[in-house]
C-alpha cells in the first residue's frame, strides 16, 4: 500500500512538473499571435522579387502564385484604418528605381513613366510602386499605403537594376521639374556624388519631401564578406529622410548592410506586392521596400495636410513613429496626430480634427489576460505539487498532525 502511495505521489509530482514546464508555452499562445512573414504562412509559396539581375539572366517572369491574405507589414502599418482617413489622392510620388510598368495590376491609369522608365525588366520598381500606390487589384487587402496617389516612374539604374549616380541625379532633377511632392530614391550609392548632392538640394528647395534607402538591398547571393559600416547616398544628404528595413520585432534583418544616421524604420522583409507581368504576387524585402512604404505615408500626409511644409511632413513621420531603437513608421499616427505647438503643427491643425494616437487598449487587455492566466496557472501548479507531497505523508500518518508522536493517543 505504501509503495502504491509513493507511486501515486511520483505520478502527481511528474504531472505537476510537466504542467509547470508547459505552462509558459500555453501562456504564450494566449498572447496575440505574431503575424507571419509570408502572406499565408506555411504552405503559401511566393517567388522572390530581385532588386538586380545578372547580365545573362532573363527578365523576371510573371508569378503564377497569388497571396490570399494580408501580409504582416500591412497589418503592422494598420493600412485598413489609415485608408479611412487618407489615401494620398492628388499627390505625385516620384519613384527612382528600375522603372514601372504603367499597366501593371493595381496601378493602371495612375503611372507616368519618363523615357526608359516605362519598361521594367527586373520588376523591382513595379513591385515598389504597388506598395506606394497600388490598389491591390482583385486583392484589396494588399493595397499600398496611398492607393489614390500618382506614380512618376524614373530610372535610376541600368536595365539590370544596377544603380548609377548620374542616372539618379538626372531622375531627381526630372522629378523636381515635374513638381513631384514626394521623391523616393530606392537605391543607395556607396559614394557621395556632387551632381546628386546639388540635385537633392534643388528638389528640397522646390518643396519636395525626399526619402532614400538608408542602405542598398543585400545581394540575392551573398559574397560571404562582411561589408563595413558606412554612410550611403543620397540618404546621407542633409534633409533627406533615411529609411531602413525592419523585421516584425523591430530589428533589422540579418545580413543587412550596416549604417548610421537612420531616421525611420519600416517593414522590409517578407512583404507582398505585384510585378510588371501578370497578376501574381511576389515576396520582397530590403531598405528599398521600407522606403516605398515611407514614401506612401508621406503622400498620405501631404494629401491630408496640404499646407504642411516638407519639413513639417518629415517631422510628422518621425515624431509620430513608434519609439524603439529604430523609430518605426506609423502612418496612421502621422496623419491623425496633433503635434506640439510649433508653427508647422499649428498650420496642420487648421485642416484636421484632433485625433489621439493609436489605441492599444485591446492589445493591453489581451496582455493583461495572458498575465492573469500565467499567475492563476502557476498557483494551480503549485497546489498540485503541494498536494502530491503532503497528501501521501498525511495518509501514512493516519491523518494525524505532523507533530503527533507515534505512541500518542488520538484525541476523541
Amino acid at each position: 500500500m505504501r509503495s502504491s502511495v509513493r507511486g501515486s505521489a511520483r505520478l502527481l509530482s511528474g504531472a505537476g512538473l510537466a504542467a509547470a514546464l508547459l505552462l509558459p508555452a500555453a501562456a504564450a499562445q494566449a498572447l496575440p499571435p505574431s503575424v507571419p512573414l509570408a502572406a499565408d504562412g506555411p504552405g503559401q509559396q511566393l517567388p522572390g522579387m530581385p532588386s538586380t539581375l545578372d547580365p545573362d539572366t532573363a527578365c523576371t517572369p510573371a508569378s503564377g502564385e497569388k497571396a490570399k491574405k494580408q501580409d504582416w507589414s500591412r497589418q503592422r502599418l494598420d493600412l485598413d484604418r489609415l485608408h479611412r482617413h487618407g489615401t494620398g489622392a492628388g499627390v505625385t510620388v516620384a519613384l527612382i528605381d528600375t522603372g514601372v510598368v504603367a499597366g501593371a495590376t493595381g496601378l493602371d491609369g495612375r503611372v507616368t513613366a519618363q523615357g526608359a522608365a516605362g519598361t521594367d525588366c527586373v520588376g523591382h520598381g513595379t513591385f515598389l510602386a504597388g506598395l506606394i500606390a497600388g490598389d491591390g487589384g482583385s486583392t484589396p487587402g494588399l493595397a499600398g499605403v496611398a492607393p489614390r496617389a500618382r506614380i512618376l516612374a524614373l530610372r535610376g539604374t541600368d536595365e539590370r537594376g544596377r544603380a548609377d549616380a548620374n542616372l539618379v541625379a538626372d531622375a531627381v532633377r526630372d522629378a523636381t521639374r515635374a513638381d513631384a511632392e514626394v521623391i523616393a530614391v530606392a537605391v543607395a550609392l556607396p559614394r557621395r556624388d556632387t551632381g546628386l548632392t546639388d540635385a537633392i538640394a534643388d528638389a528640397r528647395r522646390a518643396g519636395a519631401v525626399v526619402l532614400a534607402a538608408a542602405t542598398p538591398d543585400p545581394p540575392s547571393r551573398g559574397s560571404g564578406d562582411e561589408i563595413p559600416a558606412r554612410t550611403y547616398w543620397p540618404a546621407g544628404e542633409p534633409g533627406v529622410l533615411a529609411v531602413a528595413d525592419m523585421l516584425p520585432d523591430g530589428a533589422r534583418p540579418d545580413g543587412s548592410p550596416r549604417t548610421d544616421g537612420i531616421d525611420l524604420a519600416a517593414p522590409g522583409a517578407g512583404v507582398v506586392s505585384g510585378g510588371p507581368r501578370g497578376d501574381g504576387h511576389y515576396l520582397g524585402g530590403g531598405a528599398s521596400v521600407a522606403t516605398a512604404y515611407a514614401a506612401g505615408a508621406a503622400a498620405v500626409v501631404r494629401a491630408a495636410h496640404p499646407g504642411a511644409s516638407p519639413a513639417a511632413v518629415t517631422r510628422r513621420l518621425t515624431a509620430t513613429a513608434y519609439p524603439a531603437d529604430l523609430p518605426q513608421l506609423d502612418p496612421y499616427a502621422a496623419v491623425t496626430a496633433v503635434l506640439g505647438d510649433t508653427t508647422a503643427a499649428a498650420a496642420d491643425r487648421a485642416g484636421s480634427a484632433p485625433v489621439s494616437l493609436r489605441d492599444t487598449s485591446a492589445a493591453d487587455r489581451a496582455t493583461g489576460r495572458a498575465t492573469l492566466f500565467v499567475l492563476l496557472g502557476t498557483a494551480a501548479v503549485l497546489s498540485v505539487l503541494w498536494a502530491a507531497f503532503a497528501v501521501p505523508r498525511a495518509r501514512a500518518r493516519g491523518w494525524r498532525a505532523a507533530g503527533a508522536g507515534a505512541g500518542e493517543p488520538e484525541r476523541g
